[in-house]
């Protein structure tokens, strides 16, 4: 498990260890136990700052494959139950690492927010080791142990506590409890792991409220491929930049095959959004991730309010904050994102070649998607809740005219079932009978809107009916100095490449403005700076 090229990376980390860090291990009996001592063991040789013990600590962890983490003898409040292998090994080289001094890559401002949550937060994380999203999880609960000592957080292979798993009856991961009571579960991300936060402590939020950048020339909203497009495209023109984002990538991390950006053959979600990050590393962008905007006050000068607290004055706006597939809400339906549940035939139908899959919807999006894999895979199954399909005639006669097309309508979706990691069936009610059927495939395509991420632009900018943004052929918005960018917009044909070069077009829109008002703008806050002052003076 531990190769002679990873004990040699490893030994590169911890070379700049400012604390001893230890890793000890629960006393007792258990088949993993020498297998669990034997991996802690041999990273605890690659430092003089890292140190193995097996000791009694009464009860205090779950089981004798669990260990916490102490630094110079302190608890870090970060446990572990069973062996950070495989996706999780990152999480207990990050543990120790960022135990041991290394500089924690959250917000100040989030920082400030977890150490002032009051109370005792125990957290569990049920993990899978084969989950390319738990880590994430895994990580940032790690983080948020280290910032305040109210809180500890263990992480839990599912595969190993079976028992435990049974007895709450969870059907995915990662699954996240709170002082034993159910706190989040399914892809979730940092940020919304803070909004959960958030709500559990409301007067965590004061810790960043009130707080004011200096003035921004262009905020970028959204940390997808258009968001960081536009964010360098405005780097690039020596405009002072802010990103906020929830996380790099957005919506494109979760995708596990591309093939279709142009000069790049193949590559993932979480390689491209590395590739992002990197990229956007190179330029002087502020980038404020795990956070959301709450709102944006209009005006001459915008002042962007996040989720922390913290303000932004900003000269320009670009909204690049995506959109989101509308899910089925079933079981089984975000535990398998990736692993036979998809949302785009265009990016992921190919993957599916001679095998037999499904597409819930029967409106015109779900019947050109059953139409687009037909040629690609052996058989395909549209689901309808309706007892009649909402798609165009001629797309249903075509749908129709197809021999391994197969329309099932006033159906419901009950559950999306799996074995060995990967989509192996779907449980259906026949609303009519109430009879339950269930059909045997490898993959699953929800086909049921897009829900644009605009919420927060109520009132503040023009939006369809369908909550996507209303821009021009310059990405300019109804509102002056804001523009938007991507699948949050009404651009058709939502893809990585389109989107990246409505972010880049949306930053030159933005430049062309402040070529014109810059000046002027600068006046404006000047002046609303020193007014400001003035009545701060006359209060003192």
């Amino acid at each position: 498990m531990l190769t002679n090229e990873i004990l040699q990376a490893l030994k590169g980390y911890a070379a700049n260890m400012q604390k001893k860090v230890t890793f000890v291990l629960q006393e007792g009996a258990h088949e993993k136990r020498d297998e669990l001592a034997s991996f802690l063991s041999g990273i605890a040789g690659v430092s003089d700052n890292l140190a193995f013990e097996e000791r009694d600590l009464g009860g205090v962890l779950r089981s004798p494959i669990s260990f916490l983490l102490e630094a110079d003898g302190e608890d870090t409040g970060i446990r572990f139950s069973g062996i950070p292998a495989g996706h999780e090994f990152n999480s207990l080289v990050l543990a120790f690492l960022h135990a041991s001094g290394t500089d924690i890559k959250l917000d100040d401002s989030l920082q400030r927010m977890v150490a002032n949550a009051q109370g005792e937060l125990n957290f569990e994380v049920f993990i899978s080791l084969s989950c390319h999203n738990c880590p994430d999880v895994v990580q940032a609960l790690n983080q948020f142990a280290l910032l305040n000592p109210n809180i500890t957080t263990e992480m839990i292979d599912g595969g190993l506590y079976q028992d435990v798993v049974n007895e709450r009856d969870i059907q995915g991961v990662p699954s996240v409890y709170l002082n034993g009571e159910l706190f989040a579960n399914g892809k979730v991300t940092a940020a919304e792991l803070i909004d959960k936060l958030l709500e559990h402590d409301p007067s965590i939020a004061q810790a960043g409220a009130g707080e004011k950048m200096p003035l921004q020339d262009v905020t970028v909203i959204g940390g997808g491929p258009a968001g960081v497009s536009a964010a360098i495209y405005s780097a690039r023109k020596g405009l002072k930049v802010t990103l906020i984002a929830d996380r790099i990538g957005g919506q494109v991390k979760d995708t596990m095959d591309i093939e279709n950006l142009i000069s790049v053959k193949k590559t993932t979600g979480p390689e491209l959004s590395g590739a992002l990050q990197a990229h956007m590393n190179e330029y002087d962008v502020t980038v404020k991730e795990h956070l959301k905007v709450t709102r944006i006050d209009n005006g001459d000068i915008k002042t962007v309010v996040l989720s922390s607290g913290e303000e932004i004055d900003t000269k320009t706006v670009i909204v690049a904050t995506g959109a989101k597939w509308r899910e089925l809400g079933v079981p089984g339906e975000k535990e398998n994102i990736g692993n036979g549940v998809a949302y785009c035939p265009h990016c992921d139908g190919p993957f599916f070649k001679g095998k037999d899959v499904a597409v819930i919807g029967g409106g015109n999006s779900g019947i050109e998607a059953a139409l687009d894999l037909a040629g690609i895979v052996k058989s395909v199954n549209v689901f309808e809740f309706m007892p009649e399909l909402k798609a165009d005639k001629v797309l249903v006669d075509k749908a129709e005219s197809k021999a391994n097309v197969t329309i099932h309508k006033n159906v419901a979706t009950k559950q999306i079932t799996a074995s060995n990691g990967k989509v192996d069936a779907i449980e259906y009610v026949d609303r009519e009978t109430e009879q339950v059927h269930t059909l045997p495939l490898h993959g699953v395509f929800v086909q049921i809107g897009l829900v644009p991420n605009s919420d927060f632009l109520d009132g503040v900018v023009k939006r369809s009916r369908f909550g996507e943004i209303e821009i021009n052929e310059k990405c300019q918005t109804s509102e002056e100095g804001i523009y938007a960018a991507g699948d949050v917009t009404t651009v058709p044909y939502k893809q990585i490449v389109i989107s990246m070069g409505e972010g880049s077009k949306a930053s030159l829109a933005a430049f062309e403005y402040l070529m014109t008002q810059s000046d002027r703008l600068d006046a404006l806050y000047e002046s609303k700076s020193n007014t400001g002052e003035q009545k701060e003076s006359a209060v003192a």
